[in-house]
């Protein structure tokens, strides 16, 4: 291979449209890209993104001479990139609410069968992070809950699935993102944890993964001083990547990065700078995840650094074996079919197990309910853009009921209008989405609470949403904001559906 040849391995891009468009076929041309990541913008449906995936391996193939990888964050629940068509399953906490690490291994399957059916080969899933701080704003209920013990069956259940199908699985983001208060999309990170309390809490998923055959880990952009006392994060650190990582673990497997375009990385090291001491470090592949012109920059910055000798040739030869040996065993031809009914109904199953209730007894809606709560909105960078329906308005719909949407952070005189419409009202159903964040939100249920209607709320995302619910308000982690979890609620309404889940983790103090 050409030096072009092997830096193209290494580096993974993405692309805005549904479509592979002139500049990137020019991208994969010149600098001989040999792996893409799809997002929610690059899909349409079903068979437009099978046909895409065909399109990328056809032109990453005839450019490159191997296969493409092509990867896809499809998490479940809030983070998802399979259109409405496709299966989207459960978050990982709301599989945890079910208390059987065998949902997860069930849910891992069916996104494994969407995957292989339409071409990606690739998936940044399960995550392995411990969500330790109620607070934290980008992990939450991607996470499969609150300890070691707790979250580690849940992520070799996962990961057993993925490689039973033929799909290479990156349990994320190490060495963890559960403790953090600020995203890495937008901000740098720090856990300052003891080297016993990093020990004990958040690398023990990682390593049960790894001792279990593990082939790819994903790396985070947070600063871990106990394990890298210089100001660099974990995707930038030798003393992580190689000390801990390949030579304490022993781990051969492929390590790739979280998108060098995040703030993280981006605003304090830059882009290039950051791609070329990640691959310094033992990373085998940078993840660009939207800029063409980012790809091109860290592309010259890791030939030019291979040419001073900062990358010596043995260690970008090692890097692209390891690339390669995993393209051996995991680009493998299309098979089988994505959102077949069967699936859909699989899928509901699980969804219907994971409905919990923490406190207080589902209302009677009587003659004149009201539903309030916002919109779907983007709650993080990682999640996508909002839907089409509202809760309020669906379930308004669906028992013919007065309904309010309000915004994601209402204001205090949107808050008096909500409640002053509640009180006439013979039961208030109320949505928060990533309500923990917005002061708006919470002073919304906490006032609806006290007109004394009976009440229940329903968290779309984080249960920590519920700590702000009075105990004697119904009060219910739904997990996401889709289609089939307004479908699921209205059922619990309705007296169809009792909520089975169990509390998976705690809900913390109201602040």
């Amino acid at each position: 291979m050409t030096r072009t040849e092997m830096i193209g391995q290494c580096i993974m891009v993405g692309f805005p449209g549904t479509q592979l468009d002139a500049d990137f076929i020019a991208l994969v041309r010149e600098y001989k890209i040999g792996n893409v990541v799809l997002f929610k913008h690059n899909v349409e449906n079903l068979t437009q993104l099978k046909q895409l995936c065909s399109d990328i391996q056809e032109l990453v193939l005839s450019q490159t001479g191997h296969p493409a990888f092509i990867g896809i964050d499809q998490e479940g629940g809030s983070v998802v990139r399979l259109p409405e068509d496709g299966i989207n399953v459960p978050a990982a906490m709301a599989l945890s609410a079910t208390d059987d690490p065998e949902n997860a291994y069930q849910a891992a399957a069916l996104s494994a069968t969407q995957l292989r059916a339409l071409g990606i080969n690739f998936n940044f899933a399960p995550s392995a992070d411990i969500n330790t701080n109620p607070n934290n704003p980008i992990i939450g209920a991607r996470s499969f809950g609150q300890s070691a013990q707790q979250v580690t069956p849940y992520v070799l259940a996962a990961l057993r699935a993925y490689q039973e199908a033929g799909i290479l699985a990156a349990v994320k983001h190490f060495p963890g993102h559960g403790d953090t208060s600020s995203d890495s999309h937008i901000a740098l990170p720090c856990i300052e944890k003891t080297l016993e309390e990093i020990q004990t809490q958040e690398l023990i998923p990682f390593q049960a993964a790894i001792d279990s055959g593990c082939q790819a880990v994903m790396t985070s952009h947070i600063l871990f001083p106990a394990l890298e006392p210089e100001k660099i994060p974990a995707t930038m650190s030798r003393r992580i990547i190689t000390g801990l990582l390949r030579e304490k673990w022993n781990f051969q497997g492929l390590v790739i990065t979280d998108c060098m375009e995040m703030d993280a990385i981006s605003r304090f090291y830059g882009t290039d700078k950051g791609a070329v001491r990640a691959i310094s470090a033992g990373v085998d592949m940078v993840l660009i995840s939207h800029s063409g012109e980012k790809a091109k920059e860290a592309f010259r910055a890791i030939q030019d650094a291979v040419e001073m000798g900062n990358i010596s040739q043995q260690q970008l030869q090692t890097a692209v074996q390891r690339v390669l040996k995993r393209k051996e065993q995991y680009c493998l031809p299309p098979r089988g079919e994505a959102g077949t009914p069967q699936d859909y109904a699989k899928n509901m199953v699980l969804r219907r197990k994971t409905i919990t209730l923490y406190h207080g007894e589902i209302p009677h809606l009587g003659r004149a309910p009201f539903f309030v709560g916002c919109a779907d909105f983007r709650s993080g960078l990682v999640s996508n853009d909002g839907g089409t329906d509202t809760f309020a308005g669906y379930l308004g719909r669906r028992f013919d009921a007065a309904y309010l949407v309000v915004d994601k952070d209402p204001e205090p005189s949107e808050v008096c209008r909500a409640v002053e419409q509640a009180k006439s009202h013979t039961a208030i159903v109320a949505c928060m989405y990533n309500g923990h964040l917005f002061e708006g939100q919470k002073n919304l249920v906490q006032k609806l609470a006290k007109t004394g209607v009976p009440m229940m709320v329903v968290a779309l995302r984080n249960p920590y949403d519920l700590r702000f619910v009075p105990q004697d308000v119904a009060a219910v982690a739904g997990w996401d904001y889709t289609p089939m979890t307004l479908e699921l609620i209205g059922d619990v309404l309705e007296r169809k559906l009792i909520p089975q889940g169990k509390p998976p983790v705690d809900l913390g103090e109201d602040e």
